[in-house]
């Protein structure tokens, strides 16, 4: 079906701002690819702040050119194209997406490549990518570690005041069962 002059322009204008938005980009190529596949892939997108694009080939390269001033080789970008634009995290999209690949299997869906800091990684180095934990994650590992020594510590100080007050306590009821004023050199 062939698409107007005015509704080219719009998609162009939406890729140019998901570009210029994005944190990262990547693209697939797809095949045979459900409706409902597509809708699914979308939902599971919004939940990390990303989001799924089907676009031609030359509106891509186009606004690849004019926002990051980038040719995109058309050796990258085979079948149907689809861009992944992850705004908040730079790999929570890509992870969401290479699950969903291994779903529907690479006959429908692959890796093509991505563009993340001024890069374009191949498809076998965004698959790469893919695997890598997301930023909350990443966030959840740091603050495990940082808190594991001080948690120790704590464990530490509790024990020994624990260890301190039940002295004191036998101590105390030693006085009080000898009738004593002082044990030691403890005094009460």
């Amino acid at each position: 079906m062939a698409v107007s002059k005015n509704k080219k322009s719009e998609i162009l204008e939406q890729l140019k701002e998901n570009f210029r938005n994005s944190k990262s980009v990547a693209f697939t190529s797809n095949s045979g690819l459900t409706v409902e596949e597509i809708s699914e892939l979308r939902k599971e997108l919004r939940e990390v702040d990303a989001k799924f694009m089907l676009a031609k080939k030359t509106l891509i390269k186009i606004a690849m050119k004019e926002v990051y001033e980038v040719e995109i080789s058309d050796e990258l970008l085979e079948w149907q194209i689809a861009v992944l634009f992850s705004f908040w995290d730079e790999v929570a999209g890509l992870g969401k997406t290479d699950k969903f690949i291994t779903k529907v299997k690479e006959e429908k869906m692959k890796w093509s490549a991505s563009f993340i800091d001024g890069t374009i990684a191949w498809a076998e180095a965004t698959k790469a990518l893919a695997k890598l934990p997301s930023k909350d994650t990443l966030l959840g590992m740091l603050v495990w570690t940082m808190q594991a020594p001080i948690s120790k510590f704590v464990g530490t100080l509790d024990s020994t005041i624990s260890s301190f007050a039940r002295l004191l306590n036998a101590s105390k009821e030693e006085l009080e069962k000898n009738g004593k004023e002082k044990v030691g050199d403890l005094a009460l």
